[in-house]
């Protein structure tokens, strides 16, 4: 549990809280929105955009209404100068599978990038109704308009030809079969890595010599992650005390206003002197439990869902660590089994010289030496036969190591891209949900206090004779 003096959220920026907007004007700065590339400032790290991309999806129609294969398609639709598309106002409509098509092959194809997650397809929490109900269309709509501004903010995903298809393309179902047969990149072939047995590469759960910059990295994801979970939890306590939806609930505050409302109603009925402010101050209390009930569905709930949807993108975010460090591994375990292999054929060679003796050997050798001779295979041609096999090996370890170490170093380096990435995304986000909060609870309490002001004055001047 964190300490009540820790800030789990200490990375983020409060100046200027961003907001989502798709008028027609770029803005100038931002995560996804540089101009130019040409900044001699940026380190070899630093993401580079190449222009700005601004999506939104908007307008859910259930399509097929009336049969079994009844779906929901939205309009998405995106403004951009990046020179990849060839209008600045592309413009769709997908349904829910063709997102799921998009991020699926933006997995494969870009396994070093930060891909987000998709909600689930039938089932969102605090929402009512079947899929088609308007309720969970405009939910879904809202997780869906948010994964394709995380695509956006992200210089390399918003320049794909997969997302610039999805935007543009009005055969989108025949690119979908081209992409799946011809995808971009070399095909990946069968090498010495795959051929090792998956004991030998996962015979250590962490890498030996790890990297204190990506356990820093680690370390403020695990930090990061757990401010949200606590969040997602507290905040779930407060909706369900105050709008949880179950009549039988003893914690539901909007359903405790009403019937509190219900009672100085019907006390109005036997204090006839004091009847109409007591009706008023009876529907006053109707119009609080309304704006619990609202404050809830407006501004609690999409809070909630946003949390949760930013605690999956973290996940995506800790997924491309752990494939790092799996690259990492790749190439200990390699360089281990090269080492192995090498000391194999120098064992071989001395003991064809004749200077077994001289070459170090342990129990081990020792006992391996008696096996082959029990086999018959301790003759020097079968053990010439052995090393020149051996040698053929070292020779494609040797390249299997090199390939790794450059894939190990290649990755790291775009970890570390993707990092910053994530980081302004993050920052972007978390304004952006904060923001969002502050607003609807001012609001709330705006109009709270109108209507207490208002019924304030007109219970002061009930008068009763003792």
């Amino acid at each position: 549990m964190l300490g009540d003096d820790e800030d789990v959220f200490d990375s983020v920026t409060w100046e200027t809280p961003a907001h989502p907007t798709y008028t027609s004007e770029p803005p100038s700065t931002g995560p996804g929105f540089r101009q130019s590339t040409a900044d001699s400032s940026e380190g070899p790290h630093d993401p580079k955009w190449e222009g700005y991309l601004i999506t939104s999806v908007k307008d859910p129609v259930k399509e097929l209404a009336e049969t079994k294969d009844a779906y929901v398609s939205y309009l998405v639709s995106a403004n951009t100068n990046l020179p990849i598309f060839s209008t600045p106002t592309p413009s769709a409509r997908r349904r829910f599978q063709d997102f799921v098509f998009l991020r699926e092959n933006l997995v494969r194809d870009f396994p070093a990038c930060v891909v987000p997650a998709l909600p689930g397809k039938h089932r969102l929490e605090y929402i009512t109704g079947d899929r088609f109900s308007p309720e969970f269309m405009e939910r879904r709509r809202q997780d869906l308009h948010r994964f394709l501004q995380r695509l956006a903010r992200h210089p390399t995903l918003q320049r794909s030809t997969l997302v610039r298809a999805f935007f543009e393309s009005t055969e989108w179902h025949v690119h979908m079969h081209q992409h799946i047969a011809h995808p971009p990149g070399p095909e990946p072939t069968q090498g010495i890595i795959d051929n090792i047995s998956d004991t030998l590469l996962n015979a250590f759960s962490k890498v030996r010599k790890p990297d204190e910059r990506f356990l820093s990295m680690r370390e403020g994801v695990d930090k990061f992650e757990e401010g949200l979970v606590v969040s997602e939890r507290l905040w779930g306590r407060v909706r369900s005390r105050t709008s949880d939806g179950n009549p039988e609930s003893s914690e539901d505050l909007t359903a405790d206003y009403h019937d509190l409302a219900v009672a100085v109603q019907g006390l109005g009925f036997l204090e006839s002197g004091i009847t109409d402010p007591l009706n008023q101050f009876s529907n006053t209390l109707l119009e609080f439990s309304a704006l619990l009930r609202h404050n809830t569905q407006t501004t609690t709930d999409p809070f909630l869902m946003h949390l949760h949807s930013l605690l999956t993108y973290s996940h995506a975010n800790r997924a491309v660590l752990k494939l790092r460090d799996q690259k990492q591994l790749d190439f200990e375990e390699l360089s281990d089994y090269l080492s192995g292999v090498t000391v194999e054929r120098d064992r071989l060679a001395a003991i064809i010289s004749g200077h077994a003796g001289s070459s170090g050997l342990g129990l081990g050798a020792y006992l391996k030496d008696r096996v082959d001779a029990i086999r018959g295979a301790d003759d020097d041609r079968s053990r010439v036969e052995k090393m020149r096999k051996l040698d053929i090996k070292i020779k494609e370890l040797q390249d299997a190591v090199t390939t790794a170490h450059e894939t190990s170093d290649a990755f790291s380096d775009e970890t570390l891209r993707e990092q910053a990435i994530f980081q302004y995304a993050k920052e972007a986000e978390m304004k952006e949900m904060l923001g969002n909060l502050a607003d609807g609870e001012i609001e709330f309490y705006k109009a709270a206090m109108e209507e207490w002001e208002r019924i304030i004055p007109i219970i002061q001047r009930i008068r009763v004779d003792v």
